[in-house]
């Protein structure tokens, strides 16, 4: 039954997770939770499950994904890039569709470092005239 296993790795703002893709009922776990448990918010298990909605493969794969690094939003982030990238190596017709929704960049944006005598990266200590 292990025939089709694809292990992928996905990165978000600090979140790293490697995620492994196997054909099953789709059963998806984070981190050894169920996804309601460990994504409570609608948005993000949205997020997790958008590349196998784009690809109309709901339910077809099963998906362990052990994430670690960053918040909520980061990781669902990273899990839905691993996710995507995983579908990708199952199945190249995919990536077209994939590529469609955006769902194989990796978000490049990080947290902008915070600047010497500022109070953080763009705001300023507060100006005194006098």
């Amino acid at each position: 039954m292990i025939h089709h296993v694809k292990i992928a790795v996905g990165r978000r703002k600090t979140s790293v997770a490697r995620v492994i893709v196997k054909s099953g009922s789709g059963e998806i776990k984070v981190n050894d939770k169920k996804l309601e448990q460990y994504f409570p918010v609608d948005t993000l298990q949205s997020q997790v499950l958008l590349p196998f909605t784009v690809t109309e493969t709901s339910g077809k794969y099963d998906v362990e994904a052990n994430v670690n690094g960053g918040g909520p939003t980061g990781q669902a982030g990273a899990v839905k890039l691993g996710i995507s990238r995983a579908l990708v190596e199952l199945n190249s017709d995919h990536r077209a569709k994939l590529r469609e929704h955006d769902l194989l960049t990796r978000d490049s944006r990080m947290v902008e470092r915070k600047k010497y005598g500022q109070r953080k990266a763009r705001k300023r200590f507060q100006f005194s005239k006098r």
